[in-house]
């Protein structure tokens, strides 16, 4: 990263002090803006990403651009979505002499990433044979990670991976196993493969968060692994399969879609799921069947 007109500084830190000072900026709490100061911790987050000059990288909420600077030293180009309009006016300054970068200060949940790759294509014609694939790397605020999330799984072009720092319990919960699951991981797991790559304590960034966070990776997979008839079917019976806590999930399932107790009983028989199964122990391929159930029960 270029700082204007001073010494380079000796650390991630007093980079992001002068760049913070250099154009008026602060980190704002409402945006959940924390920058990352741990150069190891940059470098991990690049190499879980395996990027390569013929990447298309979206960056979400790249702030003064400490990581976006890593992203376009080693990646084709890069998209980089701000919602900080003091932010994105500064950051060509401090990506500079890099030119391989789009600043779009936009809030990412009001657009189609396709549509941003298709208003971005002619600045890199070299990456079209791709056929648009393109990677998500980003260091995500915290207060609107699960939305965001969903938005990219649900997009109507998604990217082939995903590689993003979130709240370590919340990572924790969205690679949970059968037995401790809850919507988000089911949310997540129906589109993609998640792991967690490494956890990154609160004091590696500026300002100090009050929790500590992970380093998440979701593959996200050409077509769900359990096929269902209708993905909003599949989340409705999802989230009414937990909408009360410590239910079996035949008295949850009955209550969230206002279906008689007997005939859930029956569905869920039919599907091979036992009645008396509480919804945090279902395995994704039961979520599945039980839609397809259910859906073939509605015709």
């Amino acid at each position: 990263m270029i700082e204007p007109s001073s010494p380079k500084p000796v650390s991630l830190l007093a980079q992001t002090r002068f760049l913070l000072d250099h154009y008026d900026l602060q980190a704002k709490k409402r945006l959940g803006q924390h920058f990352l100061i741990n150069s190891s911790i940059l470098k991990n987050i690049t190499r879980a990403a395996e990027l390569t000059s013929s990447d298309l990288i979206f960056e979400v909420g790249p702030g003064i651009g400490v990581l976006t600077h890593a992203l376009v030293e080693q990646a084709g180009w890069v998209i980089a979505v701000e919602l900080d309009k003091s932010m994105a006016e500064a950051l060509p300054d401090t990506l500079a002499p890099h030119q391989n970068f789009s600043i779009i200060n936009q809030d990412i949940l009001e657009v189609e990433p396709r549509d941003l790759i298709l208003q971005e294509q002619s600045k890199f014609p070299t990456l079209l044979s791709l056929k648009s694939e393109y990677k998500l790397v980003a260091n995500l605020p915290y207060y609107i990670t699960q939305p965001i999330i969903r938005h990219f799984c649900e997009a109507k072009l998604k990217p082939k991976i995903m590689i993003i720092m979130v709240q370590k319990e919340v990572a924790k919960n969205i690679v949970a196993k059968p037995g401790d699951l809850r919507i988000l991981a089911v949310s997540v797991q129906f589109y993609g493969k998640a792991e967690i790559m490494g956890y990154v304590p609160a004091g590696n960034f500026f300002p100090v968060p009050k929790v500590d966070s992970a380093i998440l990776k979701i593959s996200l997979y050409p077509e769900p692994l359990y096929p269902v008839t209708s993905e909003k079917n599949f989340f409705r019976i999802v989230r009414a399969g937990f909408c009360a806590t410590r239910k079996q999930v035949t008295n949850s399932l009955s209550q969230g879609l206002t279906i008689p107790k007997t005939e859930v009983i029956s569905l869920l028989r039919k599907a091979g799921v036992a009645p008396q199964k509480r919804p945090e122990t279902l395995t994704l391929e039961e979520w599945a069947r039980l839609e397809n159930i259910f859906a073939e029960a509605n015709k």
